[in-house]
Formats: structure tokens, sequence, C-alpha cells
């Protein structure tokens, strides 16, 4: 019998200081998945460095995209030995603060920046194809903080400081959006809005949101969404109806769903910015999972030193066994090789 993504936990919704939004995982008795992490695996060129590693993807040659925040944040390319190929987007408009980087089936390179509200698709030699949302206008100079109160109400073509992008297989759009908007919106291939769920106000009810940090499309269609400030993740529906909640596998802060004819989910439950007294030891594992919900193990502790995790903010899966992970607070960007798992642990129930 399939155990299924299911609960009926009632979640809490906490405060957005980070000293609260750190949970410990209440799932018990889970693997230890064993891996190892390539040492040195990025080579840059003389002189240049990472910024802070927020978001990876690779392509279907398996080059990696890094998108990270430096003194001007960049996107770099790197072929599938690390060996540094190209910058793209130098001096691009859209490139403010740099949150999501993801790359779709015909290899294109998507960029989510949290600073410009801007989605941007590059062709895979650089080229700009789309774009979704809009920068601040300078003309406007430096605008005065909103007063306080409710957010503007969300717009069908505005985002406010979105955080992933995704796509099904008929090539429909998902943006999590984001950290002042807290929906998910759904467009056609071409950028045209369909639908969304959730709203500028936050929430806790199943469809509602407070803070959709990450997400991914499954190949049926079903959107997953970390849902980072209320600890827990959702799965919709293509047509962003809820279908269910997970709640046990502690802060909702990235998802990853894998390639292939058999699809593995990916969380990580990640020690947080600041790195406040206790977290340490309730934070930091990443779990690998079953899309029926059983879950298959987890892998990962703090540290600053490799092959410990400082602060995952976005992983890639395209291989299930080999992950790229890309970290704030080091500044590094891993690549992880699993070694195989048996049977499952449990459910995400």
């Amino acid at each position: 019998m399939k155990r299924i993504l299911m609960s009926s936990v009632v979640v809490t919704v906490l405060a957005a200081s980070p000293s609260l939004a750190q949970r410990k995982a209440t799932i018990q008795n889970v693997p230890e998945i064993q891996f190892s992490s390539v040492p040195n695996f990025l080579k840059l060129p003389p002189g240049e460095y990472l910024g802070e590693a927020v978001a990876v993807a690779t392509n279907s040659k398996g080059h990696v995209f890094v998108f990270h925040r430096s003194a001007n944040n960049r996107l770099f390319e790197f072929d599938q030995t690390g060996k540094f190929v190209k910058e793209i987007g130098s001096g691009y408009l859209g490139f403010e603060f740099a949150h999501s980087v993801r790359v779709d089936k015909d290899d294109n390179i998507w960029t989510v920046d949290e600073g410009s509200n801007m989605i941007t698709k590059f062709s895979p030699e650089g080229k700009v194809l789309m774009v979704l949302g809009r920068r601040p206008l300078a003309v406007l100079g430096v605008l005065p903080a909103p007063p306080p109160g409710p957010n503007r109400p969300a717009q069908k073509y505005e985002f406010c400081r979105p955080t992933d992008v995704g796509w099904d297989p008929q090539g429909n759009i998902f943006v999590s959006d984001g950290y002042c908007n807290n929906r998910v919106v759904k467009y056609d291939k071409d950028g045209r809005f369909l639908a969304q769920t959730g709203s500028e106000k936050a929430g806790s009810a199943l469809g509602e949101f407070n803070l959709p940090h990450g997400l991914q499309v499954d190949g049926q269609g079903n959107v997953w969404v970390a849902d980072r400030t209320n600890n827990r993740y959702q799965v919709l529906d293509n047509s962003l109806k809820p279908i269910r909640e997970i709640t046990n596998l502690g802060v909702g802060w990235t998802v990853c769903v894998s390639g292939g004819s058999h699809q593995y989910a990916f969380f990580s439950n990640s020690n947080p910015n600041g790195n406040m007294p206790g977290t340490w030891d309730i934070t930091g594992e990443i779990y690998k999972t079953e899309l029926d919900g059983t879950v298959l193990g987890k892998f990962g502790h703090p540290g600053k030193m490799a092959p410990g995790f400082q602060v995952v903010h976005m992983m890639d899966c395209r291989n299930p066994n080999e992950l790229i992970i890309g970290e704030i607070e080091s500044w590094r960007v891993q690549k992880l090789i699993l070694k195989p798992t048996s049977a499952g642990a449990g459910s995400t129930r």
C-alpha cells in the first residue's frame, strides 16, 4: 500500500523572526544516506570569486549554472567537469538581488531576481527571450518605504520579491511570489496570466502561503511549494488547487524534484541565516522521498567546512544521485554523490 503525502497536523504560523523560523523535523527513525562531496568541483578563473551562491541549476549536458550575489549579481556557467565556461547577462538590468536559477527542458536558463522583481528567460547562448515582471522605474527615484499595513494587492504581471520558477510538461510557467505577495501564479508558455493561489495576505490554510520560498513541478504537472514561514511544504494540482501539506520535515526552505521517469523529491531543512544558538542541533539535513510520500532517507549536517552545509538555499537534482547544492553563508557550491538507498523509512505524513 502506498503512503500518501498527507498530513492532518495543524500548522501554527510563526513570526518571521529568524530565531523563530526554524523547526526540528518531527519524523523519526529516518536512515542516513551516505554521500561524498566532490572537492573543489567548480574551477573559477583567476581573480574571480563566488558570492552568496543562492541558486544552482544544470542543463541536459550537465553544465552547472550558478546565480550568485556578489559586488554585482552574476550568472556563471561551468561545464560538467566544473570548468568555467562563460558569464551570462553581465550588466543586465534584471540582476539586482539573485534568488533562483532554473533550466527548462529546452536548456533555456531562467533567473528569478528578488530585487528587480523580474523573471528572465535566456537562451542557452545567453540571449534574452522573455521577461516576466517589471523592475521599479529608476525615473521615479528612490521610493519611500510603504506605509505600515496591508500589502498592495497582488497584480497579474507584477511581482513582489519573487523566489522561484518552474514548468509543467505543457510548458506552462509557475512562479512563487514570494516575500510579500505570498502566492503562486500560473502563466501559459507565452507569459499570459492564467491563475493564482494565495494573495498579498499571508495565510496558513491550504492554498495560502507565508513566504513561498521555493517551487518545482513534477511530471504529472503537480506543483510543489516550500512554504517557509509556515514550516511546511504544499502540493498543488495543475490548476493550483491544494492537494496536501507536508508538515514533519522541518522548515520549508527549498524543494527539488528530480528528472527521469522515476522522480524523487528532496527537501532542505536548512540551518538558518545567522546560525542562532541551538539551531545547529535541529536543522541542516536534506530529505529524499518518493513522490508518494515514502521517505527514503536523509543526509547532511550543519558545518562551515565541506561536506557540512551552511544554509542550503537551492538544490539541483536532475540526476537524483548527484546533487548540486548552493549555500548562502559559506559562499560555495557542492557536488554531492549519494550512495544507493534501500527500503523507505516511513511517510511524510
